[in-house]
C-alpha cells in the first residue's frame, strides 16, 4: 500500500490534493477531479468518506482560516504524463508511515496510517493460541506433551489472508473494467473467482481433518463462504458485462465499484487482525462498522442509479434498462457480500475475543 502526495504551491509541504466543492457536484467526484488536476492521477474514487481533518489555510491577504476538509479514498489506475498543474507541484508515491510522516495535520496523519495493518502491533505478531493457553495456564510442559499428540490446528490464518488478496485483486479488475471498458478485465475477474475456489477447497479439507480449530468451525466455513460470495458476484457481474456486450457504464456503477474496492481493502486489513482477536477487537470493530455504513451508502447509490435508468431508458429502451438493471444487482450483492463479512466477524470478536 502506497500513498501519493502532492506539494502544496506556496509552501511546498506535503498535502493531499484538495479544493473548494463546485455546486451541484458530488463530494467524491470533486474529490476525483482535485486529484486529476493537482496530481494528475485517474482512478475509481469510493462515495464513502474516511473521515475528516481541519487544517488553517493561509490565504494570498494575509487571513489565516481554519477549514475543514473531508477525505475520500481513490484507487489510482492511471498517472498521466502532464497534467494542468504540473508545473505548480510535485507529485510522490510514499509509504503509509513515510506520508504520515509527511504531512503536517495530525488528523490527516490518522487517516493515512488508519489503511496500514502494519500500523497495528498485534496485527503483524504470529501468535500462536495454543502456546498462549499453555503459558498463562502455568502447565506448559503438560499442555505441551498433549498438544503434540493432537493433530495441526491447520493454516487457517494464512488461507484467510490468501483469499482476501484474491478478492481484491478481483475487485481492483472490475473497478478498471468499469472505468476504462478493456475486455481484458473480464478474464482477470474470472481467472482471480477461479484461484478463489481453490482457497476455499482447502478452507473445507482443513477443516474436516483438522481436530483443533482457532474459531468455531461453523463461523471459519461462514467467514470463507461470505468472502468467496463476494468474488463470486463479481465474477457474474463481469459475465453479464461479456454477455450483454456493455461498454459503457453509469457514474453511480462506477461509484458502486470504488465502494467494493474499499470494502476488499478493509476486508484485507481485518484477515490478519483475526490471529490476535484480544489485543484487535476494538481495531476490528472500526473496520466491519465502515464496511456496514459502506453497504448502506452503496444501498442508495443503487436506488438513485436504477431510478435514473428507469426514467431515462424504461419507456423507450426497456432491453437496455434490463440489461443496467442486472448488473446493479450484481455490484448491489457484492457490497452485501462484505457487509455478511463484516457480520461474521463481528460474531468471531464476540465469542472469542
Amino acid at each position: 500500500m502506497r500513498v501519493l502526495l502532492v506539494t502544496s504551491r506556496e509552501t511546498k509541504r506535503w498535502v493531499i490534493p484538495k479544493g473548494n466543492l463546485d455546486k451541484g457536484v458530488a463530494p467524491h467526484a470533486g474529490a476525483a477531479l482535485e486529484a486529476e488536476e493537482e496530481a494528475g492521477v485517474l482512478g475509481l474514487v469510493c462515495p464513502t468518506s474516511l473521515g475528516s481533518y481541519r487544517y488553517r489555510k493561509r490565504r494570498r491577504n494575509g487571513a489565516s482560516l481554519m477549514l475543514d476538509v473531508e477525505v475520500f479514498p481513490l484507487a489510482v489506475s492511471q498517472e498521466l504524463d502532464s497534467w494542468k498543474e504540473q508545473s505548480q507541484r510535485e507529485r510522490r508515491w510514499f509509504s503509509l508511515s513515510e506520508a504520515a510522516a509527511a504531512v503536517e495535520e495530525p488528523d490527516l496523519r490518522e487517516l493515512i496510517r488508519s489503511f496500514g495493518p502494519s500500523e497495528m502491533k498485534a496485527a503483524i505478531r504470529r501468535t500462536d493460541l495454543l502456546s498462549t493457553v499453555a503459558e498463562k495456564s502455568k502447565v506448559n510442559r503438560m499442555f505441551g506433551w498433549f498438544q503434540r499428540l493432537l493433530p495441526k490446528t491447520g493454516n487457517f490464518f494464512e488461507m484467510f489472508e490468501a483469499h482476501a488478496v484474491t478478492v481484491t485483486a478481483g475487485a481492483d479488475a472490475l473497478a478498471r473494467l468499469l472505468q476504462d471498458g478493456n475486455r481484458d478485465h473480464i478474464q482477470e475477474v474470472i481467472e482471480r473467482e477461479h484461484d478463489a475456489d481453490d482457497i476455499i477447497r482447502e478452507v473445507l479439507r482443513t477443516v474436516r481433518e483438522t481436530f483443533l480449530t482457532p474459531f468455531d468451525r461453523g463461523a471459519i466455513i461462514s467467514l470463507i463462504g461470505s468472502m468467496d460470495d463476494a468474488i463470486d458476484e463479481m465474477q457474474a457481474a463481469v459475465q453479464a458485462i461479456d454477455l450483454y456486450e456493455v461498454t459503457q457504464f453509469e457514474q453511480e456503477m462506477k461509484d458502486m465499484a470504488a465502494i467494493i474496492v474499499d470494502a476488499s481493502r478493509i476486508t484485507a486489513e481485518a484477515m490478519p487482525l483475526l490471529r490476535d482477536l484480544a489485543s484487535n477487537g476494538g481495531r476490528l470493530h472500526e473496520l466491519t462498522e465502515r464496511l456496514v455504513r459502506m453497504e448502506s451508502h452503496a444501498d442508495e447509490i443503487h436506488a438513485a442509479g436504477l431510478k435514473r435508468a428507469f426514467k431515462e431508458l424504461g419507456p423507450q429502451d426497456a432491453l437496455r434498462f434490463s440489461v443496467q438493471r442486472e448488473i446493479y444487482k450484481h455490484l448491489e450483492r457484492i457490497v452485501d457480500a462484505f457487509e455478511d463479512v463484516a457480520n461474521e466477524i463481528d460474531g468471531i470478536v464476540v465469542d472469542h475475543a
